[in-house]
């Protein structure tokens, strides 16, 4: 079942995208958890971190250079940056495409134990 990421990958909903190449998009998250709140997927549909098989390491590879990438397009490279990904409803995964969370523009407090 194709989810919300795969419909804005394949132009079906729009999004305000920030980066893309042949394997990686990102785009503006509409519902923002700081200032800057980038969404980074893989064009290829991988449900969860559980999910990524060793043909995926250059893909992961791709996705974290897009990151650096993006991150020094939008100037926080240098103040610093959070990436988060969740993995399954309890680790507070709600859409079940394998993404990465940017979050920055701001001083970002401690993760919570």
């Amino acid at each position: 079942m194709a989810t919300i990421f795969t419909k804005i990958i394949n132009r079906e909903i729009p999004a305000n995208i920030v980066f893309e190449n042949d394997k990686v998009l990102a785009f503006k998250d509409i519902n923002p958890q700081a200032p800057i709140h980038i969404l980074v997927v893989p064009k290829k549909e991988i449900p969860t971190i559980n999910d990524i098989s060793s043909e995926d390491k250059e893909l992961i590879g791709e996705m974290y250079l897009a990151i650096a990438e993006i991150a020094k397009n939008l100037g926080v490279d240098k103040d610093g940056y959070r990436v988060i990904t969740n993995c399954n409803s309890f680790g507070g995964q709600e859409v079940f495409h394998l993404h990465f969370h940017i979050l920055a523009g701001e001083p970002i407090g401690p993760m919570r134990a």
